[in-house]
């Protein structure tokens, strides 16, 4: 009994090993944490400021006409198939795509994904930009060259672009050709918009882009669709989402899978929500369009 008494004691208040340094160890560590905290420097901190900036509302642009112009604030649609839901072309950055101070934001290159948020934010919003003179405010047409270019602050003003695929270069889980965002606005972020129904193309070449129906957007360079997987999912820090490449799915009949459609929402006439019609206009609309609309 005696020796259990001392053992007892022994444990309770004896120090062993290097138990000073250990002390000093954490002290160290603790100090160092309240250092970083105070300078918004911790992991929770960082994303909390991520998710606040990239996740700010933005408000898409009222088309009038029912028609897409060069400087209108839009989201890349895509609206489901059989292995995915609805989804959205959208920012995928995490921590280490940060800026530093003094003005924090997205660094290029940076990644994006097909997120299911379907909500207008910095995320998600796209400018359509001009690359070959016309101005701002001007008809985007079919088979036209255009930029995608994120919003500016702390999106960074970035351009959707794609390059040449290679074994360096290509989407993680598909391997296929890769699609990120870039600063230096160069040829590989040029992209053009077709229409869907490949037996109507030739007639629809030149004219007016309608807004909130599904078309194509394919990469100047390559002349490989955008497409978004449903079978390569990718765990970001916003939730699952999907893979987004440059490849052209064509079904048996040619003509390309809804893998490839994508609509360019608009806002409505009110500006507060979004325009989704979802299925292409006739030739008679879209003539009954110009008509109303000559100067376009």
């Amino acid at each position: 009994m005696a020796n259990i008494a001392h053992i007892s004691t022994y444990r309770t208040k004896v120090r062993i090993g290097n138990w000073n340094e250990d002390l000093r160890l954490e002290e160290d560590a603790k100090k160092d944490y309240l250092e970083k905290k105070e300078r918004g420097e911790l992991v929770a901190q960082k994303v909390d400021f991520l998710k606040q900036n990239i996740l700010r509302p933005v408000n898409l642009t009222v088309t009038n006409d029912g028609r897409l112009h060069f400087g209108n604030v839009v989201m890349l649609v895509n609206m489901g198939g059989e292995q995915r839901e609805c989804s959205a072309v959208s920012i995928n950055a995490d921590i280490n795509s940060l800026g530093r101070a003094p003005s924090p934001g997205i660094q290029a290159p940076c990644g994006v994904s097909a997120g299911r948020g379907i909500q207008a934010c910095v995320r998600t919003a796209f400018i359509i930009t001009s690359v070959d003179g016309s101005p701002e405010g001007s008809t985007l047409h079919f088979e036209q060259p255009f930029a995608l270019k994120t919003t500016s602050g702390f999106a960074g003003g970035l351009y959707l672009m794609s390059d040449l695929q290679s074994f360096q270069k290509c989407a993680k889980k598909s391997r296929l050709q890769e699609v990120n965002l870039d600063d230096s606005g160069s040829f590989m972020s040029w992209w053009k918009i077709v229409h869907f129904d490949p037996q109507e193309r030739l007639e629809y070449e030149d004219q007016p882009v309608p807004a909130n129906v599904s078309v194509l957007i394919i990469h100047c360079k390559t002349n490989q669709a955008l497409a978004v997987l449903g079978n390569h999912v990718l765990w970001t820090t916003y939730d699952k989402e999907y893979e987004l490449t440059a490849h052209t799915f064509l079904d048996s009949h040619k003509a390309e899978q809804d893998n490839n459609h994508w609509t360019l929402c608009t806002s409505d006439s009110a500006g507060k929500g979004l325009v989704v019609l979802n299925h292409p206009q006739s030739a008679a609309d879209n003539e009954e369009l110009t008509q109303a609309n000559p100067d376009i």
